[in-house]
């Protein structure tokens, strides 16, 4: 752990754990990753947080990436899930980025509360068949800690991402919204259960579930900002073309979302990249709201 987010954490200060995937060429083209990076820690610090990059660093899981350490985190080719984690550390794997739900597995082991990506993973439709589930859920389930996200990536089948979590018994709240949003669109037509407005109403939700033993965490589902959403019906026949593709390569997992996002990126003529940094510098922002808020939320109060 950085010393920055030890000092942080013993002082009761709030921090905010982000994953590093989407900031490497495995999540963004340079030099749209870099500066997606700046944009999401310089959010959080803005709203008054302490950002802890994660990742695996010489064989060990890292919460707060140091400065001395971000380039070569950020052109690392080795993608760490929570299944990969005792993998890369028995390895001694040189160097990784995490996905959500390794980051969460940190972050809950850390000690963080709060957690920020782009979209979480999901329900991949044809799973009735594939069985292609994302460990990031039940990640959401096992941790407390509140992800703040913009929905989940639009090529998944959201609705049964949702029914997924319902099962799991993750709560999933929208921001300002009633709306499921799906990445780069605002709505995609699910209702959500509960709507929030504020930052506080979220952190006495996560500390009335940790009361009640309730041990996994909480979803925020925070849609892109209106200025920056793309036109669904576009996204819609890019979404086609890319999972074609991926039906002809025969892909499935992790090997799918590069597929479907270069499809996105090619059909909209690269305005799903900014789209991409504008929802995770949202997402980043609205996180730090939430940890500031659970920092003055004592537990005894519940």
């Amino acid at each position: 752990m950085a010393d920055e987010v030890v000092d942080a954490l013993s002082d009761g200060r709030p921090v905010v754990a982000l994953e590093s995937t989407i900031f490497s060429s495995l999540g963004l083209p340079a030099p749209a990753n870099h500066e997606c990076l700046h944009r999401c820690v310089a959010a959080i610090r803005r709203n008054g947080s302490v950002p802890a990059l994660t990742a695996v660093i010489d064989g060990r899981g890292v919460v707060g990436v140091e400065d001395d350490s971000i380039d070569r985190v950020l052109s690392a080719t080795a993608k760490i899930a929570a299944r990969d984690l005792p993998i890369a550390l028995g390895t001694r794997l040189d160097v990784g980025v995490t996905t959500v739900s390794a980051s969460l597995t940190l972050a809950a082991r850390a000690g963080i509360e709060v957690f920020t990506t782009g979209g979480i993973g999901g329900v991949h439709r044809g799973s009735e068949s594939s069985g292609d589930i994302s460990h990031d859920l039940v990640a959401l389930a096992r941790h407390p800690v509140i992800t703040v996200s913009a929905g989940a990536k639009s090529f998944l089948d959201l609705a049964r991402t949702l029914e997924m979590l319902e099962s799991l018994g993750v709560p999933v709240v929208g921001w300002r919204t009633d709306r499921f949003p799906a990445f780069y669109v605002r709505d995609s037509g699910l209702p959500v259960t509960c709507c929030v407005d504020d930052a506080p109403t979220v952190a006495r939700m996560l500390r009335g579930a940790v009361a009640l033993g309730h041990r996994g965490g909480l979803l925020v589902a925070n849609p892109i900002p209106e200025d920056d959403e793309l036109d669904p019906a576009m996204i819609d026949r890019a979404l086609e073309a890319g999972l074609d593709e991926v039906e002809q390569l025969r892909l499935s997992g992790p090997a799918v979302t590069p597929v479907v996002l270069g499809a996105i990126a090619a059909a909209t003529d690269g305005l799903s990249v900014p789209a991409n940094l504008a929802l995770a510098e949202s997402n980043a922002a609205v996180a730090a709201e939430i940890a500031v808020a659970l920092a003055g939320t004592p537990r005894e109060d519940f």
